[in-house]
């Protein structure tokens, strides 16, 4: 049996249907680097940093992931 994938609303989920990519890619672009490694001490963010080491990263952890999505949510209602 294969199993669809979901098309249903989650009114709330701020972050549904939002990839890591883009929130990544915004919190670069409103942030830069520097600020971004500044606001969360990662070391993908502060040591030579990459959209896709940082994405390498973040999917692998879980903590690191939830402080970005934070910070991006925090951004964009401000």
């Amino acid at each position: 049996m294969q199993i669809e994938p979901s098309n249903t609303p989650q009114p709330n989920n701020p972050l549904h249907g939002i990839k890591l990519i883009d929130i990544l890619e915004y919190l670069v672009t409103k942030h830069g680097w520097e600020e971004l490694g500044q606001e969360i001490n990662i070391r993908c963010f502060t040591h030579e940093p990459s959209i896709n080491s940082s994405l390498k990263f973040l999917r692998k952890t879980q903590w690191a992931r939830e402080k970005v999505e934070k910070l991006y949510l925090y951004s964009i209602q401000k």
